[in-house]
């Protein structure tokens, strides 16, 4: 079996190869099989998120000669899955930067979709040998992580920066690699920031288990129960604020998002916290101390702030900047206010 054989194997969505003057290059499927979708589904749910990537690389769609388009995307397989899929019926290659299986944007901004990394792609493909042309093609969410002029000056080739969703490449090629207004418009509706909560809820899972054991263990300390059945409802009681605060925090947050008051994500969540406490505590369970209450009023709101942070490399609200100076000022707060929550609340069982 070649070498292309064995990659087939391996990924299924390679279904055959394309000979060119600098070799072969693996030609790739544009309709999503079972496996690719469930590998999606499985990623939405942070099952093997960290390693969903595909080799980078040069491939082919279609049928691509010396004069098709080259597109460049990151090696996450949804990044590079969802590029494929736009481009049913076309003619042109792909070629996939090594970003250590993270999407373009974030790619970016951590340096891995990169200048370096496009320059060394399009030298170690022999991707001169392979096209007659000099341009490539790059999604516009990894223009912060390139410099045109500097892969100009380094390889010879041209970057043109494409649309924000690939949706749109087949009408940006057609129209002659001119983008309208609508295809730089970044947006992120409900359902763009719905698909990204399951990861954030299924990553609260081990917090909230840990939690739920030092309530048990408290309860337990405390021996006021006349049964396990009792220990086990009082924990639960006891647990209920927690679970608020991170399905809050994990999936109202992003719902809510456009009109939660303030910039910061963490401001965002800090306010939803707050109406959370309102809730529980006007609604649910009303404090039998006002030390228990004021160490809902510590603890909720920093839990909902923090998971709201959680969102930053996701949304169109913040920048690099932006994010590195929130965390500076939010997560020391967050800190702080917990640990004091923490002190009011042992204060509120023992005392």
């Amino acid at each position: 079996m070649g070498k292309i054989g064995k990659v087939k194997g391996r990924y299924p969505w390679i279904t055959g190869e394309i000979h060119t003057p600098a070799g072969i290059i693996p030609q790739v499927m544009t309709q999503l099989t079972f496996r690719d979708v469930l590998g999606t589904w499985k990623v939405r749910w942070n099952i093997h998120r960290m390693n969903y990537k595909v080799p980078p690389g040069l491939y082919a769609v279609g049928h691509p000669d010396t004069e098709s388009p080259v597109l460049v995307t990151a090696n996450y397989k949804m990044s590079f899955d969802r590029l494929r899929q736009a481009l049913d019926g076309m003619d042109l290659w792909i070629l996939v930067l090594d970003t250590e299986g993270v999407n373009v944007w974030c790619a970016a901004g951590k340096g891995t979709f990169s200048t370096a990394e496009l320059v060394e792609k399009i030298v170690r493909t022999k991707l001169a040998e392979i096209v007659n042309h000099r341009t490539v093609i790059l999604p516009q969410l990894g223009a912060p992580g390139v410099s045109a002029h500097e892969v100009y000056k380094a390889s010879g080739f041209q970057v043109v920066y494409g649309p924000v969703r690939a949706s749109d490449i087949k009408e940006f090629l057609r129209n002659g690699l001119k983008a309208t207004p609508e295809m730089r418009e970044v947006r992120f509706g409900i359902i763009d920031r719905l698909v990204v909560t399951p990861v954030e809820l299924v990553g609260t899972i081990k917090p909230l288990a840990v939690v739920w054991g030092l309530l048990f263990l408290m309860n337990l300390i405390r021996n006021d129960f006349t049964s396990w059945n009792g220990l086990l409802a009082m924990t639960m009681s006891d647990f209920v604020p927690y679970l608020g605060a991170a399905l809050f925090g994990a999936f109202l947050v992003p719902v809510l998002l456009p009109w939660l008051p303030g910039r910061a994500l963490s401001l965002k969540g800090f306010w939803l916290g707050l109406v959370w406490v309102w809730i529980y505590l006007g609604w649910i369970a009303p404090p039998s101390g006002w030390m228990r209450m004021v160490a809902y009023l510590l603890l909720l709101p920093s839990i909902v702030s923090h998971l709201a942070m959680n969102f930053t490399g996701s949304t169109t609200y913040t920048s690099l900047s932006g994010v590195v100076k929130e965390i500076k000022i939010a997560v020391p707060a967050q800190q702080i206010s917990v640990c004091l929550g923490i002190s009011m609340m042992m204060a509120a069982i023992f005392v």
